[in-house]
């Protein structure tokens, strides 16, 4: 078995020069968690290798030495790039993510080339794909491949993770992809954030834009579950923590100290992004140099920026005015042996970057939006002997997990300004103590254990997956429990009536039966063989006037009335509700736009269907919390279905009613269906033969699943097909006839 893993570009850089490749790898926190991961899984990298080349026996050449690293590469355009990388990556889902709005372009060839990209993607996979591998996509610019994976292989297992910010509904809508970007990534098993205000505000958009509804962090979509969490990733803290004792880290931390002399040194470390939020970081240094000149001559913010798509419009602008900025305070700050900002445009190699970490007195970590920021924890992690303070965004993702630093909001330079003060001035005991603190929870949470629980979720969710696919009614499934329809001679068959029998509706009285349904319950009750029962918490007056004039049996209102051989019988009597249970309920619905109150002669229902999704789901919690001490003085019973809580007797549910059903009466073949939890008290009463169908969510006691009520009509169509009632005949006829030869032989015995 072999795990794939999916990204846009290859731990891997491909050069050329005089006609010659050569293949120098890059050892990022990714690569690395991914390099050291111990599972019994073969592990495959695909992705873009760095550059574009148009030639058949180049791509081949680079194909075959890539191979031998167990790397595939993915060949792009130099339009491909333009239009999907730089175009709907990086200039639309980025700034939108990182909520810059007004960075964000949207250009119908951007999107083009996106979905593009991903079936090119979805290509290489599948050339190479076997049962039982593992796929693991990895970020934004493959948003659509789950989904076109998941088109292919149906049962394969895959897995997303989003390396940058979730935005919140309200920006995240503004996207006018936004449903087929979300529809992607729900072709994955397994989706994971960094944080789980990213997990909330993908739940939101989902809910919100495809109408699905999650039960705490999965979604059930037709007959597998996506499950939602979050996973924040770490660094190598090792490599970090035991840097200094490298002799190489040694001889930079020596030139660095040479370097910057006795100034406390501020360090920034940034790839040049305007998300990062360096201008505002100049600002407030500024304003703490021209507010604190006992300072002066005594700090020094070394800036390392690394070059980043400088060739963008935007970020050409972006370094301009960082140029210009840092200009102006060093023309007013700087004397001759001191200048307040030293600034380097360019990327240090490993060994000295952590010997800045090192000799740092302060790490001010400001992004203005970030999906984690590793740099911070790599600062905590380098200190193994040394004090340091971290000054970080709460706009980060790390800020969740490093609760030992100084955290500010990087839009308020008043607040940087306060921060270098207080960090400058915090004694070094405290130092020391905040970051033991954090380093005991980043030596813990590290790429290691990221890229292992990754893994493991999604090994589980796939499990999960399995067993619900085999609740899946396939052809084959079908054919039997046809066979065993054929073969019986006294059935019960169960349904229920909203979900299951009808599409639900935003308004339940506009839920009135189709022609189509009407004529396949006749069929079906018009079987001697049958006796068919609509099992249902509708009310039995409107039961009565869609329904009545069936030969059907009915259960309305969960059993408190039934109607038999053409006379309904009231189980119960009318209820008095109290005055206030009803002003609860009345409440509720003046507080929620689009609910209803339905008054019941056994039952109250507060409907939601009609609300938005999040404040129904809130205001339902809360009623249900409300109600809670009333319905229990009253002895009354609280259930929450499908965008409902009804309010009822516990004396009788469709539980009761099935095993009213089944007292002196004996049936060889049961159908129940249903699509609520309130049908699990039906599949709960039925005997182990039964044959219980949950329709939709997946039920743990329903032995089937049918994804969707448009799937339950064929269903039942294809069980009463009437071809097959003369083969059930012919049955029974050889049935007679074996008994009646078998008792001529008995007799002439005797």
């Amino acid at each position: 078995m072999k795990l794939y893993i999916i990204s846009n570009r290859l731990p891997v850089k491909v050069t050329s020069a005089d006609g010659t490749f050569s293949f120098v790898r890059s050892e990022g926190g990714l690569t690395t968690g991914l390099n050291s991961l111990q599972i019994s899984y073969e592990k495959h990298w695909i992705g873009w290798p760095g550059l574009c080349v148009d030639k058949e026996e180049e791509k081949l050449e680079i194909t075959s030495e890539l191979d031998k690293m167990n790397f595939h590469p993915v060949f792009l355009t130099e339009v491909q790039i333009r239009d999907y990388y730089e175009g709907y990556s990086n200039s639309t889902i980025w700034p939108l993510c990182h909520y810059f709005y007004a960075y964000t372009l949207y250009k119908k060839s951007f999107w083009q080339a996106y979905k593009e990209v991903n079936q090119l993607f979805c290509d290489e996979i599948c050339r190479v794909i076997r049962p039982g591998d593992v796929v693991w996509v990895q970020d934004y610019q493959l948003m659509l491949l789950p989904a076109m994976l998941r088109k292919v292989y149906p049962d394969l297992s895959i897995g997303y993770f989003h390396h940058i910010p979730f935005p919140s509904y309200e920006l995240f809508r503004i996207l006018p992809e936004r449903a087929e970007i979300l529809k992607g990534l729900l072709g994955a098993d397994f989706i994971a954030f960094h944080t789980h205000d990213y997990m909330r505000h993908f739940i939101s958009a989902v809910e919100r834009v495809l109408h699905l509804e999650f039960k705490l962090d999965e979604v059930q979509l037709g007959n597998r579950v996506a499950r939602i969490d979050a996973l924040p990733m770490g660094i190598n803290y090792d490599s970090y923590h035991k840097a200094s004792c490298n002799p190489q880290v040694k001889q930079a931390i020596d030139h660095t100290r040479k370097l910057f002399g006795n100034h406390k040194l501020i360090l920034s470390v940034d790839r040049l992004d305007y998300s990062k939020g360096i201008l505002h970081r100049l600002h407030g240094f500024s304003s703490f140099l021209e507010h604190h000149p006992e300072y002066h001559g005594k700090v020094t913010l070394a800036m390392i920026i690394v070059p980043s798509r400088d060739h963008v419009g935007s970020y050409a602008e972006l370094k301009t005015r960082i140029d210009e900025e840092i200009g102006s305070v060093n023309g007013r700050y700087s004397t001759m042996d001191w200048t307040p900002v030293c600034y380097f445009y360019h990327s240090f190699t490993w060994e000295e970057l952590v010997a800045m970490y090192c000799v740092a007195d302060i790490a001010l970590v400001t992004p203005l939006r970030d999906g984690m920021n590793l740099v911070a924890k790599e600062y905590v992690a380098a200190k193994s002997d040394t004090p340091g303070v971290l000054i970080l965004s709460e706009m980060a993702g790390a800020s969740v997990e490093m609760t030992g630093a100084i955290q500010i909001n990087p839009n308020d330079t008043e607040q940087i300004e306060n921060a270098i003060c207080h960090a400058l001035e915090m004694p070094v005991q405290e130092q020391v103590h905040r970051l033991k603190r954090m380093q005991a929870v980043i030596s813990v949470q590290t790429v290691d254990k990221w890229a292992f629980d990754f893994i493991h979720e999604l090994r589980n969710t796939y499990l999960k997956n399995e067993q619900l696919r085999h609740k899946r009614l396939t052809a084959a499934t079908i054919a039997s429990l046809k066979l065993r329809y054929d073969q019986a001679v006294r059935r019960l068959v169960l349904l229920d009536y909203d979900g299951t029998l009808v599409a639900f509706k935003a308004r339940p009285e506009d839920a009135k039966p189709t022609p189509e349904l009407i004529a396949l319950l006749q069929r079906l009750a018009d079987d001697p063989a049958n006796h068919v029962v609509i099992n249902s918490g509708r009310d039995h007056y409107t039961l009565e006037k869609w329904l009545g004039n069936l030969p059907v049996s009915f259960a309305a209102e969960h059993g408190a009335f039934y109607k038999e051989h053409g006379v309904w019988h009231n189980n119960m009597k009318k209820m008095d509700w109290e005055n206030g249970l009803l002003s609860i309920l009345r409440l509720f619905v003046s507080k929620t736009p689009g609910a209803r109150l339905e008054v019941k002669e056994t039952a109250l229902v507060w409907h939601y269907r009609e609300s938005d999704a999040w404040l129904g789901a809130l205001r339902a919690q809360q009623l249900v919390n409300a109600l809670i001490s009333i319905c229990s003085r009253q002895k009354l019973q609280i259930m929450q279905g499908n965008k409902v809580v009804e309010i009822k007797s516990p004396d009788y549910n469709k539980g009761s009613e099935v095993k009213r059903l089944m007292v002196d009466m004996h049936y060889d073949f049961i159908l129940a269906i249903g699509d609520d939890t309130t049908d699990d008290d039906m599949f709960q009463a039925l005997p182990r033969n039964a044959v219980a169908i949950k329709v939709g969510s997946i039920s743990e006691i329903a032995s089937y699943n049918l994804p969707s009520q448009q799937d339950v009509l064929p269903f039942l169509s294809a069980l009463a097909r009437r071809e097959q009632r003369h083969r059930k005949g012919e049955m029974i006829k050889r049935r007679i006839e074996t008994t009646v030869d078998f008792l001529k032989g008995l007799l002439k015995k005797l």
